[in-house]
């Protein structure tokens, strides 16, 4: 059941044999759904990915986007694409039916986007932002504001941004000098520069609509002082049809490595004193406002990582099967040897199944965070636990996923040697594409900071408590399976190091010594991204074990290894839970028995880089 874009049979087995959608189903929030509904909507998904969405991929990219006249143009396939990716419903699948959208769990969602962001994630930021804008209208905005902008935005008539973003004021939105002067009539005048915003501006709609941080003049600076507004690239008429330009403009479009068809774009707010915003919320609320849109964008970012990590593993791996290349190394001595397929080389072997393995970790990784946000929505009595968790794991999705999506593209370019270096074979594209994520939405740094210096404290640590104990369960259901035990003993090993990691930092950033949990919050974001993924991969293997079990039993090769090994051959089945139990295996040799030793590299205080002279990095 696997395709060039993702594996649907290893989709489905975390759907319904690891998290068990189906008991979603049976809450009063998602009762409309069901298994089948489930099924039918990926298979949609994928026909859309693949039928729609991938043949933007390349032509987008070679195409680009342009501004001419102060007019962004994108890709001439994105306009369709974008309009059957609409109307098919997708830009707001999670949303209320009350505003347009299907209700849907964001599990079923994640997992049947998964395809599209495959197929071509540059393209799903224009729906997808538009999304998480307009849901800012919904949570925050007024009748009003609702009726004037969010059902437009949510049947994706017109579209949304998110202005954060100057060049000043990075990672530091606090620094930021777009101003807000108060209006009589309630609205106010907006000013400044906003860079790098994606989907900043395009021809795919008639209007545009940003909510821009701003601070309103007499605030205080910092964060604390930042409101936020809605500011349309048109006005609104009080009937709701278009009026006068904003003086809204683009300042340029800027060329980039990858994602060539999102313009991301510097906008110029009110150059001719002529830009209106209307606040969303209170004022002075910005930031807490935004950041529900910027934790849905970094799960967002997260899907993109894991959509292209997909992607390039699942063409390694059909390359790999058909480059056929010397023969095999137990025949090298032998004249009359044929050559063999790479995939039967050790070293590609082994790199394709670290590329399996942490597609499949990070993939559920993703699919349980998603699962963390429908729980929270659906058993109200449990939503501070599963909120909870959302909120630790955000940044763990982000960060983990896009710096393993990167090593995983650069492996399958690896796969095909010189070709995939060559623009012939996407896996060049699939390495650009992907490196933007690791950099947007708060770069991986800042997520790992996040985690370090806020989330692991929450609620006086009772979110990574709850973590850490779905982790010792699997711990200690696996060590009673005889396959598995000493896998599962690599998992306890590296846990252990890491809870007592995670007490040292606490300890170590209320003391003189509070520089090394900063210096090392990538290494240590790293770590618990590496604990966590052991955890599912471990976890998923204990299913398969017991399925494998019984499909052994009914073909009466229980204690016969060499039927079974013959199994794999003729029962799909037998081939994917094998699979699972080897990327399981794979994982701990090779991953997790580093993480004590890395965690004790954090712990000897070491601070190089810090006491090393700023001359000393060149000469």
């Amino acid at each position: 059941m696997s395709n060039l874009l993702v594996n649907e049979r290893d989709q489905e087995f975390l759907l319904f044999e690891v998290l068990n959608i189906e008991k979603l189903f049976q809450t009063e929030t998602f009762k409309d759904f069901s298994r089948e509904d489930a099924l039918l909507m990926m298979s949609e998904a994928k026909k859309m990915a693949v039928n729609v969405i991938l043949p933007t991929f390349a032509a987008g990219d070679k195409e680009g986007c342009t501004l001419k006249d102060g007019k962004v143009s994108v890709p001439k396939s994105y306009h369709d694409a974008v309009k059957k990716y609409v109307e098919a419903g997708w830009l707001c699948p999670t949303s209320s039916p009350d505003v347009g959208g299907q209700g849907m769990p964001v599990l079923l969602a994640a997992a049947s986007l998964e395809h599209c962001h495959a197929a071509n994630f540059a393209l799903l930021m224009y729906p997808g932002l538009t999304h998480g804008a307009a849901s800012l209208v919904e949570h925050f905005g007024t009748e009003e504001l609702k009726n004037k902008y969010m059902y437009k935005m949510f049947s994706g008539q017109w579209m949304g941004t998110m202005c954060l973003t100057e060049p000043g004021a990075g990672s530091d939105v606090g620094a930021l000098k777009t101003s807000a002067k108060r209006l009589p009539d309630g609205t106010f005048s907006i000013t400044g520069s906003k860079c790098f915003i994606s989907c900043g501006d395009h021809d795919l709609a008639e209007n545009i609509v940003h909510p821009v941080l701003a601070r309103i003049e007499g605030d205080p600076p910092g964060t604390g002082g930042i409101s936020i507004f809605i500011v349309p690239k048109i006005r609104v008429n009080p009937d709701g049809s278009l009026g006068e330009p904003n003086d809204v403009h683009t300042g340029n479009i800027e060329h980039k490595m990858g994602i060539k068809g999102s313009a991301t774009c510097t906008l110029n707010f009110g150059d001719e004193g002529k830009c209106i915003g209307e606040l969303l919320g209170k004022e002075r609320e910005g930031m807490r406002i935004m950041f529900l849109m910027m934790n849905g964008a970094r799960f967002d970012v997260g899907m993109q990582g894991l959509g292209v990590a997909s992607a390039a593993l699942e063409h390694a791996i059909a390359y790999a099967k058909e480059r056929i290349q010397s023969a095999p190394v137990w025949e090298m001595k032998n004249p009359d040897a044929k050559a063999v397929p790479i995939i039967q080389h050790p070293d590609v072997r082994r790199d394709l199944l670290w590329m399996k393995a942490h597609v499949e970790g990070i993939r559920a990784l993703n699919y349980f965070t998603a699962y963390c946000m429908d729980m929270a929505r659906a058993v109200p009595a449990e939503c501070e636990k599963w909120q909870g968790l959302v909120d630790l794991l955000t940044s763990v999705c982000k960060a983990y996923s896009s710096d393993r999506a990167m090593e995983i593209c650069s492996k399958a370019i690896d796969v095909y040697g010189g070709y995939g270096y060559c623009q012939e074979y996407p896996m060049e594209q699939y390495l650009r594409d992907c490196k933007i994520t690791p950099i947007y939405e708060g770069t991986n740094g800042i997520q790992s900071l996040n985690l370090v210096g806020r989330q692991l404290g929450q609620k006086k640590g009772m979110n990574v408590m709850n973590l850490f104990g779905e982790v010792g369960a699997t711990i200690a259901k696996t060590k009673g399976n005889a396959e598995l035990k000493p896998y599962a003993e690599r998992l306890e090993e590296a846990y252990n190091a890491l809870v007592d990691m995670t007490m040292t930092l606490a300890q170590l950033g209320k003391s003189s010594s509070f520089l090394i949990p900063i210096l090392n919050a990538s290494p240590y974001l790293d770590i618990f991204g590496d604990v966590l993924i052991g955890h599912f991969l471990l976890q998923s293997a204990a299913i398969a074990t017991e399925r494998l079990k019984a499909i052994y039993s009914e073909a009466g090769a229980e204690d016969a290894k060499g039927k079974q090994r013959s199994l794999v051959h003729e029962n799909a089945d037998v081939a994917f839970y094998q699979g699972k139990v080897a990327a399981a295996k794979f994982f701990a040799v090779e991953i997790l028995c580093t993480v004590k030793a890395r965690c004790g590299a954090i712990k000897s205080e070491e601070k190089i880089p810090i006491e090393m002279a700023d001359e000393s990095f060149t000469c």
